[in-house]
Parts: structure tokens; C-alpha cells; sequence
């Protein structure tokens, strides 16, 4: 009986979709997944998905950034906003309005450069409201 449950619950991460914009990919334009998404190249625009956004450690994201959850070694210039949580991994670098209700920093890691007040992070919102 559970075997059946723990293999329909594999089946459905299975079928997940996941999307790479490698390295040396250079993007411009809006562009919208479904499922995990890594970006190791250069985006110029915006990039949305209900999961989970990976940004590569050379990775250049410039533009508007919405998310479930962001992990982000790489960089990333504009307006970024996670329903779940930000994960800022050595040595990515945030730089803009965020909005999360949850932001993490790894040890060693760039310090994140908001225009909000970290105060302002919880519950999500935005300073310019």
C-alpha cells in the first residue's frame, strides 16, 4: 500500500519539468516556466515560475524575477520576488527590490543591496508601496 503511494509520488517528480538556459546563453525577452528552472547563461528581461528558480554561479540575470523559491549563486539586478524563500549561496549577489517572506545567506556570501530595509521583508511586501 505505501509502495504504491512512495512510486505515484516518484512518478510525479519524475514528470516535473525542468528547464536549463546554459552557459554561454544570452537572452532577451519575457519568458515563463513551469516546474525548476536553472539559468547558467545571461538573462535580460523577465523570468517567472511557480518553482524553483536555480541561477548558476555564472550566471547575470538583469530584469524582473518572480519565483516559488530562488537559489542564487550567480547575479541578479532588478525586481525579485519569491512567494516561498530566497537562497542567497556563495557567491551570488542580489541587487533591487525583494520581496520574500523568507531570505537565507550562506556564510562567505556577497551581502544582498535592497532598497527595503530588511524589516520590510516580512510579511512579503515592497518599500515602494
Amino acid at each position: 500500500m505505501w509502495a504504491m503511494k512512495d512510486r505515484s509520488q516518484q512518478a510525479e517528480q519524475d514528470s516535473e519539468n525542468f528547464t536549463l538556459l546554459g552557459k554561454g546563453t544570452d537572452f532577451k525577452g519575457v519568458v515563463s516556466f513551469d516546474g525548476t528552472v536553472r539559468v547558467d547563461g545571461r538573462v535580460e528581461g523577465e523570468i517567472h515560475t511557480t518553482g524553483t528558480l536555480i541561477v548558476g554561479e555564472h550566471a547575470v540575470i538583469e530584469g524582473i524575477v518572480s519565483a516559488g523559491v530562488l537559489m542564487n549563486s550567480g547575479k541578479i539586478n532588478g525586481t525579485i520576488t519569491a512567494i516561498e524563500k530566497i537562497h542567497i549561496l556563495k557567491p551570488g549577489v542580489l541587487v533591487g527590490d525583494i520581496r520574500t517572506p523568507v531570505i537565507a545567506i550562506e556564510e562567505g556570501s556577497a551581502p544582498y543591496r535592497s532598497t527595503c530595509p530588511p524589516a520590510l521583508l516580512h510579511p512579503p511586501t515592497s518599500c515602494r508601496e
